[in-house]
């Protein structure tokens, strides 16, 4: 381990240390929101704090170990000791390395999900809505909150637009967030199947954009200016209920100099939709931003994933083969069936291993 890590480790030792006696001082933690800042840190620290006790102790058996080598009779029982300590050793600088990656801020934010229905028609949008129920069903194997905020059917099914909000359910606590999660899958998504109106039974090759924009945790954080956004009100179609469709409680928020349009009209309050709709706007415009300023570090230094590129084909699913093809990571699987499903696991453990690989290569650069 580089020295500047174990003087990093040790320091953040330290500070596990200082919080726990801050924690059982009342003085201290009078005020709630503080303890529970406090609370959060104390636990963010954790894991690593006892990983590099457990590192610590295995480099001293290491030590003993050798040490132990130089007496004949206790040679074998030495060696394999010595074996066995490096064996942790390596695997416990390996975690400790991955702990101390830098966190994203916003994977433990809730998160906007939008689906577009692209070039392939009709098929395109049966598409959107074969990856909008995929997407929903894996939120609720994670026991994740859902939300449809807007969606736009197409005639004969499908979707030619929604777009979904999921907040963190009550699941495990120590699974990653939904944004932590998918935050791989913006990109371009693309189908190879023959369409239900096709008659000569020719596959044809239809594609949708996904975007996954986590929600700003105040929207007065994005410079959204009054005079630079136009507000329509129009009648809610679709399902709804008569009451929706006999107010005009629908919303259309236009960003003038972006050109950016968000429609929300699944509430029946104009009050609430429009709220709704600032939101997604505003994580648009965070997203677009992260997304130039990725496109101006790529230049530089391009990464298998994470890059934002809403053109970029990053998965092909294949029905006459019955495969989910990643082509970031090269990763086939033959289980089409099961990740429409919502088993989803495989892909997104595999892109969140391979971006902790670049942030380690990166590490080790520096």
């Amino acid at each position: 381990m580089k020295p500047s890590l174990a003087s990093k480790l040790d320091q953040l030792t330290t500070r596990r240390a200082e919080l726990e006696r801050l924690l059982s001082d009342p003085q201290a933690t009078s005020d709630l929101d503080r303890y529970r800042a406090l609370s959060r840190e104390h636990a963010e620290l954790g894991p690593l704090v006892e990983s590099h006790a457990a590192y610590r102790a295995a480099l001293s058996d290491e030590t003993a170990a050798l040490e132990l080598q130089g007496d004949p009779a206790m040679k074998a029982f030495a060696e394999e000791e010595l074996t066995s300590a490096r064996t942790r050793i390596a695997s416990l600088d390996a975690t400790l390395q991955r702990l101390l990656l830098p966190k994203d801020p916003d994977d433990a934010r809730p998160m906007f999900l939008e689906i577009r229905a692209g070039t392939g028609g009709d098929e395109s949008a049966l598409f959107a809505g074969d990856l909008l129920r995929m997407y929903l069903r894996y939120a609720e194997r994670q026991r994740w909150q859902v939300e449809i905020v807007s969606s736009s059917p197409a005639e004969l099914g499908g979707y030619k637009e929604a777009i979904v909000r999921i907040a963190p359910g009550n699941g495990d606590p120590e699974a990653l967030a939904p944004y932590a999660r998918l935050k791989f899958e913006s990109g371009g998504h693309r189908v190879q199947r023959v369409p239900v109106t096709e008659t000569q039974g020719r596959i044809h090759t239809s594609a949708c954009t996904l975007a996954v924009m986590p929600e700003p945790d105040d929207i007065g954080d994005v410079d959204i200016r009054p005079d630079e956004i136009r507000v329509d009100t129009f009648r809610a179609s679709g399902a709804g209920g008569q009451h929706i469709n006999k107010t005009d409680s629908a919303v259309r928020i236009t960003h003038l100099p972006t050109g950016i349009v968000v429609e929300c009209q699944d509430d029946r309050s104009q009050h609430k939709n429009k709220a709704q709709a600032l939101k997604v706007l505003a994580a648009r415009i965070t997203d677009r931003q992260v997304r130039e300023q990725q496109a101006s570090e790529a230049a530089t230094r391009r990464t298998l994933v994470g890059s934002g590129d809403r053109s970029e084909r990053i998965r092909t699913y294949n029905f006459p083969q019955g495969r989910v093809t990643d082509h970031r990571i090269n990763l086939t699987l033959y289980k089409l069936e099961l990740v429409l499903d919502g088993d989803l696991g495989e892909l997104t453990d595999a892109l969140v291993a391979e971006h902790q690989a670049e942030q380690l290569a990166a590490l080790g650069e520096s």
